[in-house]
């Protein structure tokens, strides 16, 4: 049951993140970053959009394969940078992801540069007006104020939306 609840939450989020986007009633061509097994990519799907996702989990990623799902999959490591064309995906999206950024899982992992590197490639292959939704739980102030930093010196506008605000964890 743990798992289904899981998939429902994923859902939502997605499905919110797209509201925030606030895209044109026409197809428009998002980036899901951390895909996963796709879940996210249905609900772009299912909103009439078409979709490309970037995870680092090879398993995962086969069971997006697996489930036949409509958007194209990427084997790599947003930290590291995003692989893709300028200008090419109209928004972008990602839940759950964006915290592993945040730690340093080696020695020589630096989440400030990982962050730097993951926000200029977003920023670069995004269209000009292309907007990203970034669903994340943050650990404490420290990581908020080290995400906005990156994505502010890449050139995103906006700022962070405490959605939940009556969550004991918001």
């Amino acid at each position: 049951a743990s798992s289904s609840r899981m998939m429902d939450i994923q859902t939502q989020l997605s499905e919110r993140a797209l509201e925030l986007l606030a895209l044109p009633d026409e197809p428009c061509y998002i980036l899901d970053v951390g895909c996963g097994s796709g879940l996210s990519g249905d609900c772009i799907t299912e909103a009439g959009h078409e979709w490309t996702g970037i995870d680092i989990s090879k398993a995962m990623l086969d069971v997006a394969v697996d489930r036949e799902v409509d958007g194209d999959c990427v084997l790599g490591d947003m930290g590291a940078g995003l692989p893709f064309r300028a200008g090419v995906f109209d928004g972008a999206i990602s839940i759950s992801a964006l915290q592993w950024l945040c730690n340093a899982d080696r020695s020589n992992a630096d989440p400030k540069k990982r962050l730097l590197t993951f926000f200029t490639s977003l920023y670069h292959c995004l269209n000009r007006g292309g907007k990203a939704v970034l669903q994340w739980y943050p650990e404490n102030p420290q990581q908020i104020e080290m995400v906005n930093v990156a994505a502010m010196k890449t050139g995103f506008t906006g700022g962070l939306l405490v959605d939940y605000p009556h969550s004991t964890k918001a």
